[in-house]
């Protein structure tokens, strides 16, 4: 496993933190329609106080390490890479508590299945090993959830849900289907969601115990982190090269073993 410090020279060679791809003026943009109120960028969630701009951006600064000055309107943004390693970590120890129990019930989803998925796979075989119970529910079931109306179906790749489109696995900020899965299960929750999105924010919505990964231009899950509703959000870019997280991926699994 690599170093602290390789590691956080890693998370920014390979842009998973340090400068990354998402220009400033695209967080901007979110955090604005965030805070007018938009569900898209609420991801599932509800909040308890009114959050705004100057907020949001504070909130981001503060928990994923983009650049404060509300003056920076254009140009580059950043995540910082230590605020990812501490996330990480504190993801570690969260899933480690939710391993010792007996027999917990976890559930696996993610909206980035060109990128995140390389995160997800790895986990859950670590979680299945340990004695979870992995869900699948509502395996199959179909809504239309795309922009031209064709039904979008979950399917589970090794116990991940994602969304399925005419065969292909889908990129989503949707919470219908996590909200579905829950619905599915009839009251009998699961101990632990690790998943990312809307798929995150309607699980931490109802209340379970979320652990989630977020880029810098998904405000609404870090706001969901500040009010007690998701347990931890990794800032990092979601979308990079899917072997860019491999070292990412050792240190949370090595992390979560070490904690039980």
């Amino acid at each position: 496993m690599l170093s602290r410090d390789q590691l956080r020279e890693h998370l920014v060679q390979s842009r998973i933190a340090g400068d990354v791809a998402t220009p400033r003026e695209n967080n901007l943009d979110h955090y604005s329609s965030l805070a007018n109120g938009d569900d898209y960028y609420r991801l599932g969630l509800t909040f308890d106080q009114p959050w705004s701009y100057r907020d949001i951006l504070a909130l981001m600064a503060k928990s994923a390490g983009v650049v404060a000055d509300p003056g920076h309107r254009w140009g580059q943004d950043t995540i910082d890479p230590d605020l990812t390693i501490d996330a990480i970590d504190a993801m570690a120890e969260r899933i480690a508590a939710v391993l010792s129990r007996p027999s917990p019930r976890v559930l696996f989803a993610t909206g980035h299945p060109t990128g995140l998925l390389a995160i997800h796979l790895p986990l859950a075989a670590l979680c299945a090993e340990r004695g979870a119970l992995l869900l699948t529910p509502a395996e199959g079931w179909a809504y239309a959830g795309s922009a031209f109306g064709r039904p979008r179906r979950i399917r589970y790749l090794q116990d991940v849900a994602m969304l399925d489109d005419k065969g292909g696995f889908v990129h989503t900020h949707d919470a219908t289907p996590m909200q579905y899965m829950l619905g599915e299960l009839d009251g009998e929750l699961p101990d632990l969601v690790i998943a990312d999105h809307g798929w995150a924010g309607a699980a931490g919505e109802a209340g379970v115990s979320t652990v989630a990964f977020a880029d810098s231009n998904d405000p609404g899950l870090f706001v969901g982190e500040a009010e007690g509703k998701i347990d931890v959000v990794v800032p990092l870019d979601d979308n990079v090269l899917p072997r860019y997280y491999a070292p990412l991926t050792e240190r949370l699994v090595t992390g979560v073993s070490r904690a039980l």
